[in-house]
């Protein structure tokens, strides 16, 4: 009898449940003249989790479902509206023309243990916080990076880790281009160099992998917060994380502040150093908002984070798209060649001079983006996306991937294809007005200008000196990449031959 009252008790309530939806859904209906976009089905509690059900990545399933509903469409996941933006005509709208409106940030589970350690509930990083008067700190004079780093003049062009590529003939290149490019910009921000095995760049190295695997996976446990109730190892591994990185940035911090110099400036950390004293002396702390050590922290955190994941990530697709595509390196060495910048070290006042490698880098950003979702935003105003109505808290994510393989803006957007299909129009910045590879608006990527030197830079060293092939046996990478906060490559492994003449010149590789 137990049993049979439970069954009874629970049917009643989900046809209660059901019944309160559909009468909501058509009150809300009733009472708005606005025309809201096309939705998937969804259901009290669950929302659209039925409809969602693929073995596909979620940006290539947004894409498929795009023939159905149309460019903007939205759904349920649990009780959260979310729209999904899929041409570049409504992206645009919601990055820049709207873009303070949809400024906004979910706050999930995930993201909360990102932005927050158990000592310091207030931290917040600038990819994952609510835009504010705090967030728009610091100002453009010091971000994303110092003068120095924009001139050219700094390190990364004379960084020893460039060499440490040529290390092995045959290797995986997902940790050699990891700790070089983290190196470069501890360099950046930090002025640390840092040799193979130091116990703090091997810490910093598993931090920043540990929570490229876990934050913004969209889990179960963001959609229904009440499961961080149960054991997640999730997210046991992210506020591990999170811990060591607090630790080593406070580190950093505390050194930097024991011996700065208002005559110096060293790295990024000195350049935030100086304007939040500037903003300290002159009392001009943004509409009252104080800048407190713990936002500086997590700034040039973010800064670093966003320089070494986006130009990895690149940099490694980019060498599984030469291994697949062997004509494309030839061209671009034939186009150093030509442009008279074949020499030892490139520099980044030869970008202008090298077309083909600019359209190189400008192809494996569109093919293969490196957030193909972006971060998603939410509105923080009812508003509108074209003619759709958009209710205030709505999260709104921009599938970058169909903005970057849309047929109607790309012919073969399948294919990779650097050459004429691909090339500027004359006047143009940019090869479409699909191409949105970093984002745009107050929210565009902090990684940005330091990833754009960054891939030039290593790139042309490389194409220079070596020769990428498969080893012997060994089956192309995989095209399909690793959902996650980023579109990471399968693991693979290349092999490095040095081209004829720079072996002789430069020595022989170890």
């Amino acid at each position: 009898l137990l049993a049979m009252a439970w069954l009874i008790f629970t049917c009643a309530f989900y046809a209660a449940m059901i019944f309160l939806f559909i009468l909501k859904k058509k009150i809300w209906a009733f009472q708005t003249d606005e025309r809201n976009p096309p939705s998937l089905p969804s259901w009290p509690i669950i929302g659209s989790l039925l409809s969602l059900r693929s073995d596909r990545a979620p940006h290539v399933f947004f894409q498929e479902l795009q023939e159905k509903y149309g460019d903007v469409y939205s759904l349920m996941m649990g009780s959260h509206n979310v729209i999904i933006v899929n041409s570049h005509h409504y992206a645009k709208e919601v990055l820049l023309k709207k873009g303070k409106t949809f400024a906004g940030r979910p706050r999930t589970v995930s993201s909360i243990h990102f932005l927050c350690t158990k000592t310091a509930w207030t931290k917040l990083t600038i990819a994952f916080a609510d835009y504010s008067a705090t967030w728009k700190f610091p100002p453009e004079d010091c971000a994303p990076g110092p003068q120095h780093v924009r001139d050219g003049s700094a390190s990364i062009e004379q960084t020893s880790e460039l060499r440490h590529l040529s290390g092995a003939r045959t290797t995986g290149p997902r940790e050699a281009l990891t700790r070089a490019v983290t190196n470069v910009v501890c360099s950046l921000c930090f002025s640390s160099s840092y040799k193979r095995g130091d116990p703090e760049f091997e810490s910093m190295l598993q931090y920043s992998q540990g929570i490229v695997d876990t934050v913004a996976k969209d889990s179960l446990v963001d959609i229904f917060p009440w499961l961080q109730i149960f054991p997640n190892e999730d997210l046991r591994i992210l506020k591990e994380c999170v811990s060591v990185r607090d630790k080593l940035l406070e580190t950093k911090y505390r050194e930097h502040k024991a011996d700065y110099s208002d005559s110096v400036q060293r790295d990024l950390l000195d350049a935030l150093l100086r304007a939040k004293r500037s903003s300290e002396n002159n009392n001009t702390s943004t509409q009252g908002v104080g800048l407190t050590d713990d936002h500086l922290l997590m700034t040039v955190g973010d800064i670093f984070g966003a320089g070494v994941e986006t130009t990895t990530t690149v940099l490694k697709w980019s060498i599984v798209y030469l291994v697949h595509y062997p004509e494309v390196g030839t061209s671009s060495c034939t186009d150093m060649e030509m442009s008279g910048t074949w020499r030892c070290d490139s520099n980044l006042s030869d970008r202008g001079n090298l077309p083909y490698l600019a359209a190189t880098i400008r192809e494996v950003l569109r093919i293969r983006p490196v957030s193909p979702l972006l971060i998603p935003h939410v509105a923080v105003a009812d508003t509108s996306i074209g003619e759709y109505a958009v209710k205030k808290g709505a999260r709104v994510i921009v599938n970058l991937w169909s903005l970057h393989h849309d047929q109607r803006e790309w012919k073969n957007p399948d294919l990779f294809d650097p050459g004429e299909s691909r090339k500027t129009e004359p006047g143009c910045a940019v090869p479409s007005a699909s191409y949105l590879p970093f984002g745009a608006g107050v929210r565009v990527c902090l990684g940005e200008a330091l990833a754009k030197m960054e891939l030039f830079l290593f790139l042309s060293w490389l194409l220079h000196r070596f020769t990428l092939e498969m080893p012997a046996g060994q089956p192309l990478p995989s095209l399909d990449g690793k959902f996650g906060v980023v579109l990471q490559p399968q693991k693979f492994k290349v092999h490095a031959h040095p081209r004829p003449g720079w072996k002789a010149k430069r020595g022989a590789v170890a």
